[in-house]
């Protein structure tokens, strides 16, 4: 079973069509949308700051969502993919990113909708992502922007892969 816990009587909101791996963790205020997928070993701390996820948001194996104390709450909207490994910390993500596997983003940054964070990337603390562009690098800096097809081929595909990956499971 997984670990959900409330954090001063403030329990996690998960919708019924949410997938949860059984050494997922959840605690505190967590509020998923519909069709989200949790993956083994992923952390989600919701104990210090809320934390808010659109629909069909996907945090692969490893991952940890946190926030800062008081200060930065985590907020991500529709259709973000978090890669394995990743970290995610008293940031907003928008709608269609790809935060690739073990890459960071750092409190107060904003990514704007239609990006990839590319593996491995520091994203680091009041970096603001323009929409449609590729960070690559530590620190992240742009490197080009988006294409069409890097959308729909990738951030679309990988989000709505981890939906159907999520129906093999349940």
């Amino acid at each position: 079973m997984p670990i959900i816990k409330p954090v001063k009587g403030i329990h996690p909101q998960i919708p019924d069509d949410c997938f949860i791996a059984e050494n997922a963790t959840i605690v505190g205020e967590v509020t998923m949308g519909s069709q989200c997928s949790i993956w083994f070993n992923a952390v989600i701390r919701g104990d210090v700051h809320f934390i808010k996820m659109g629909n069909k948001v996907n945090v692969q194996d490893g991952a940890v969502i946190h926030a800062t104390y008081q200060k930065s709450p985590t907020t991500i909207g529709n259709n973000v993919s978090i890669g394995h490994n990743a970290i995610v910390h008293g940031c907003t993500i928008h709608d269609n990113v790809l935060v690739g596997m073990g890459s960071i983003i750092m409190d107060d940054c904003v990514v704007e909708s239609n990006c990839i964070i590319a593996a491995g990337a520091v994203v680091t603390a009041n970096t603001r992502v323009e929409s449609g562009s590729i960070y690559a690098g530590v620190p992240a800096k742009k490197i080009k922007d988006i294409s069409p097809e890097l959308i729909s081929g990738e951030i679309d595909r990988i989000a709505n892969n981890y939906v159907t990956y999520s129906s093999w499971l349940t």
